[in-house]
């Protein structure tokens, strides 16, 4: 279970910093954490819904519409294959360096870090010999407004209910490949800046929190694209590269069979959003209100 913690904080590296350039405004009728996808040859429907990979107990809610959902499939499709022991092993590598945080750093810059990790109950040294990753995950201890004993992961909890119904369980990319998303968009010196946000932050957190509980996935993208906390680069290497890469191989996962397929709800709006991209390839994909 402490891997799945550790795998979740991690996962919120795409919640806090996934951003995109909005297309529209929105007027309600797109509102919805599920999406249907049928048409085009497929035999069955299949769904997605938005994820919000880290919330507190007094916070969290899996819609029943999207239990529903999971009842009706016959596969559940996360980011990751979380039961796959190699990613696992994979997982733990995120959480390691191939260098001291310390000695890539000037004596100056070390001591700005020791100062800026105190604000998150921590010092240089006892992180010295963590990931850049590792170092950036500590914004979601931060961000997250409960202890970690009240911490629910979203995946985790469908994937326990998937399990039990004996669904198929798959990924939609490695960490391996997860990881080099992130390493294209986070340096060490991008990731001291993104800490200096500390309480931005947690301001951030709290309206995206929000925005998910009334299923304002329109919100949420907004909130999203602030500038603050990501640049073109950085939003290309997280979310439009790995929405394509999804999107290849999407169709034949649902032609197969059924799925239910659980990403990030920032994913799925925007113009390289899985939506309109399953879209453009003649899929007919519509929000549902109740299943």
């Amino acid at each position: 279970m402490k891997n799945l913690i550790k795998l979740g904080f991690a996962a919120l590296l795409s919640v806090n910093s996934l951003t995109a350039k909005a297309q529209n405004t929105n007027n309600g009728k797109d509102n919805s954490l599920l999406w249907e996808v049928s048409g085009n040859g497929l035999p069955k429907p299949s769904y997605i819904t938005g994820t919000f990979h880290i919330l507190c107990s007094k916070d969290f809610e899996i819609k029943p519409k999207v239990l529903k959902a999971l009842e009706n499939t016959e596969s559940f499709i996360m980011e990751i294959n979380y039961t796959d022991p190699a990613e696992m092993v994979s997982l733990q590598k995120m959480f390691q360096a191939d260098s001291k945080i310390s000695d890539q750093l000037s004596p100056e810059e070390a001591k700005e870090l020791n100062t800026i990790l105190a604000n998150y109950g921590t010092d240089l040294k006892s992180v010295d010999s963590s990931s850049p990753q590792s170092l950036y995950a500590l914004l979601s201890t931060k961000a997250t407004p409960c202890p970690k004993t009240e911490v629910k992961l979203y995946e985790m909890e469908l994937l326990q209910r998937a399990m039990k119904d004996k669904k198929s369980i798959k990924g939609l990319e490695k960490v391996e490949d997860q990881m080099k998303s992130i390493n294209k968009a986070y340096d060490l010196k991008s990731t001291i800046a993104q800490l200096k946000m500390g309480r931005e932050y947690q301001i951030l957190f709290g309206q995206m929190i929000e925005a998910f509980k009334n299923e304002n996935v329109q919100s949420l993208y907004r909130l999203f694209k602030d500038e603050r906390f990501m640049n073109s680069q950085q939003e290309k290497a997280m979310l439009t590269d790995r929405n394509q890469n999804w999107v290849k191989i999407m169709p034949a996962m649902m032609k197969k069979e059924s799925s239910l397929f659980a990403v990030g709800a920032s994913h799925l709006m925007g113009k390289n959003g899985i939506i309109p991209l399953l879209q453009a390839k003649g899929y007919t994909v519509k929000p549902v209100s109740n299943l």
